[in-house]
């Protein structure tokens, strides 16, 4: 299988969750740490850790660890590739 299509399939499954879209919005201007992300949707530390690992499979989101805390952020370059590969996409049909 093609490496653009399996990344495309790993952003689509990321961007199919309501839960994932309030995630990456709430870190669309900022790195947040992942107890103000579980106030913010609440969600449980499990419920949250699940939806962190699709996003960061995605490639979509970046981690890291301070202590005993998560940070997360927007992984600015993957996210305008996967901008791109919807571009294709759509543009596929013209």
């Amino acid at each position: 299988m093609d490496i653009q299509y399996e990344k495309s399939i790993r952003i689509l499954k990321a961007l199919s969750d309501e839960n994932r879209i309030q995630i990456l919005s709430l870190l669309k201007n900022n790195e947040l740490c992942a107890c103000v992300l579980q106030e913010n949707l609440n969600l449980s530390q499990s419920g949250l850790s699940y939806h962190m690992k699709i996003l960061i499979n995605s490639g979509l989101v970046d981690s890291r660890q301070e202590g005993k805390w998560t940070h997360y952020k927007i992984n600015e370059k993957n996210a305008k590739e996967a901008i791109d590969i919807f571009k294709k996409i759509l543009n596929q049909n013209n």
